[in-house]
Order: C-alpha cells, then sequence, then structure tokens
C-alpha cells in the first residue's frame, strides 16, 4: 500500500495543494494550527470515510468557500487507484474510486490506514468506547462484512433505545421490543466472533511488540470483556450464540426499561490489557501506559498486513514529541524500509538521521519541501 499524490481543494486551510511522494517516510513540520493535521486529515478521511476530528463535514470546508475536494492516488497491490472525495455545505459528501461512484460504506478497506495521534495515548487508561472503535475500525478495514453488520447493529441498537425510552414514558408497549431484540442478538453474535478471532491475532502481536519495547522484561496479556457475562452458562445454549444474545436480553428487560438504554451486546464490551498480571488502565504507570499502546498501534499494523496482504499507511500525528527517545527509536526501526509513513512535529530535532524521510515545511496551508 502507497501513496503517490494528494490534491487538496478548499480542504482546511488549503486552498490548492498538489503533492507526490517519493520516499518511503515523509515528516512533515511547521509550528502549531498550520495545517500539519489537516494533511493527515485528508489521507484518513480517505481510507475510512470520515474524520477523527469531527463528525461535521461542513467543518472540512474552507470557511470561505462552498465545496471542498479530496484526491488520493495510491497504489493497492501494485495497481493505481484513486480515491476522491467531494464535500458540499448544502448537500452530503459525494465518494468516488477510480470515477466511479461509490456509497461511503464501500470506501473502507480500499486504502488501508493506521492512525496514530496524541489522543490515542489515552487508549489504554480512557472509556471502553476508545478500545472498542479501535478494534472495529481494524477489524472494518479488512471485513467489509463486518463493516456492515456493525452498521446495522448500531442502527438496531438505536432504535431500540428510542423504543424503550417510550416504553419507559408508557407510550409504547413493551411487546414491540421482539422484532429489535432479535435483530439485535443476530448482530451481536457475529460482531464478538468477530471481535474475538481478531483479538487473539491482535493480542499475540501486540505481546511480541511488547516484549520487543521492553527487552523481554513484561509481558503483555489483551483480553475480551463482557461486564454482563459473569463466567457461567446460564442454559445448554452456545454462549455467545445468537440465542444466547436473545436470551439475555429478555432477563435485562426490567433494567432496560428502567435506564431506556440496552445494556446487553457488544456496544458495552472492552478490552483489559494486563502487564506482568497488573491492570494497566487501573495500576500501569504512564511509561508502561504508553508502551502498551505503542504496542498495540504496531500489532495494528500487523494485523492489516496479514488480512490484506500490504501493510497499510501509517500516520502518526504530533505522537514523536509524546514519547521518549526510546520508544521514538523503536518506532522509527520499525517502520523504516517497511511501511509507507506520514509524520507530523514541531520540531525536526527530533529526527536524529535527516536522510530517512522527505522533509516538508508547512506554513499557513503552504507546504515546501
Amino acid at each position: 500500500m502507497r501513496v503517490t499524490a494528494i490534491n487538496l481543494r478548499h480542504f482546511r486551510n488549503y486552498q490548492h495543494l498538489n503533492l507526490s511522494f517519493d520516499k518511503n517516510i515523509s515528516v512533515f513540520s511547521g509550528n502549531n494550527a498550520q495545517g500539519k493535521t489537516n494533511l493527515l486529515e485528508a489521507i484518513y478521511i480517505s481510507a475510512v470515510g470520515r474524520s477523527h476530528r469531527t463528525s461535521v463535514d461542513a467543518e472540512l470546508i474552507n470557511w470561505e468557500q462552498d465545496g471542498a475536494n479530496i484526491e488520493i492516488d495510491f497504489l493497492r497491490h501494485n495497481v493505481e487507484n484513486t480515491a476522491s472525495i467531494r464535500f458540499s455545505r448544502n448537500v452530503n459528501k459525494v465518494v468516488s474510486l477510480n470515477s466511479q461512484t461509490i456509497k461511503t460504506r464501500d470506501l473502507i478497506g480500499n486504502l488501508t490506514a493506521v492512525l496514530f495521534s496524541p489522543e490515542d495515548l489515552t487508549l489504554v487508561k480512557g472509556a471502553p468506547a476508545l478500545r472498542r472503535r479501535f478494534l472495529d475500525i481494524e477489524i472494518s478495514q479488512t471485513s467489509r462484512s463486518y463493516y456492515q453488520q456493525l452498521l446495522q447493529y448500531n442502527r438496531a441498537l438505536q432504535q431500540r433505545n428510542n423504543l424503550l425510552k417510550k416504553i419507559r414514558e408508557k407510550r409504547a408497549g413493551a411487546d414491540q421490543l421482539e422484532p429489535w431484540d432479535q435483530q439485535l442478538a443476530q448482530g451481536a453474535a457475529v460482531l464478538v466472533a468477530k471481535r474475538r478471532a481478531a483479538l487473539k491475532k491482535v493480542a499475540m502481536l501486540a505481546s511480541l511488540m511488547h516484549r520487543k519495547i521492553t527487552g523481554s522484561q513484561e509481558n503483555l496479556l489483551i483480553t475480551y470483556d463482557q461486564p454482563y457475562f459473569d463466567g457461567k452458562a446460564d442454559s445448554e445454549l452456545d454462549i455467545f450464540s445468537s440465542e444466547w444474545y436473545l436470551q439475555k436480553l429478555q432477563q435485562a428487560k426490567n433494567i432496560d426499561f428502567g435506564r431506556g438504554i440496552t445494556t446487553i451486546g457488544p456496544h458495552r464490551d472492552d478490552l483489559i490489557l494486563t502487564v506482568n498480571g497488573i491492570n494497566l488502565r487501573t495500576y500501569g504507570s504512564q511509561g508502561q501506559q504508553r508502551t502498551g499502546v505503542l504496542a498495540l498501534k504496531l500489532a495494528e499494523l500487523e494485523f492489516i498486513k496479514s488480512e490484506s496482504g500490504e501493510y497499510p499507511i501509517l500516520l502518526l500525528d504530533d505522537v514523536m514529541s509524546e514519547l521518549d527517545s526510546s520508544r521514538r527509536d523503536q518506532l522509527i526501526h520499525f517502520i523504516k524500509d517497511r511501511i509507507q509513513t506520514f509524520i507530523t512535529a514541531t520540531d525536526e530535532g527530533l529526527f536524529h538521521q535527516p536522510k530517512f524521510a522527505a522533509f516538508f515545511r508547512i506554513n499557513q496551508g503552504q507546504v515546501m519541501r
């Protein structure tokens, strides 16, 4: 996987930008608020169909303009492709792949990318939603069927939650829940089965990466946690089958009525990370937590390669300054001559080997080599 060129028009603070890339690593330096992250954001949107910074597409358009364009040329298995996204303040965005208009959900998986930003350093100690999102995006980029099932599940979950609120307010009957329970149970079984299978690979890879980073001094273990499962089979039903989830949903109805939300399902699940038997989220030091995140990100790269046959594009958004010199060196050693990487930084002095990358300077939306 390789991005060969990027073309931006009226995107964020870029009026017109055309860049081609001839080295495996590109470093974009400059002061804050000059457009470094905007450049990486454009690549990320082309990979997953949405921004990691906003859910409002209009915010991506230069404030003086009515529309914006992103165009990315990339090689996938040595075949040339072009992804294009056109934004407008008045209509929904238009996505195309190789000049053919497609739905946004069909974009994911064509250009694969892994983003590592300072916010990701809270992946270990942050809320469970962050870890679920990490796993969902990782699997979605290698399995379109998983992504479609995830979208369907989230829609059904929203409908069930809306209905629960109506039932609580006595504006609907409890018997109306049955079709949503059936749909959620079926979706939950599929999602959790795929998550568990993927996590088995990711956990093994992350453990190997973690041992390399720590000089084999620490062992990282990642397990899949379902807070509504007590570890016991409640019946002869297969655990985590659609029938099992349906039974759990029915058992939790009174709780769900009272809270107005669905308390059973993969939207409540979490990943637990332990190092040498110690819960990393609760008791890990900041250094241990950052090492855990770095191991997860490196494992994500290897997982996508194992599933798709190619490494994804790596986007490092101002994360180098957040890592100590040892972790920076580990990261550079891993990606050098292996993974196309785009790095943003305010300090070029973080890079001791200037010949390993192409360096660009960004100032007020202008990019100079």
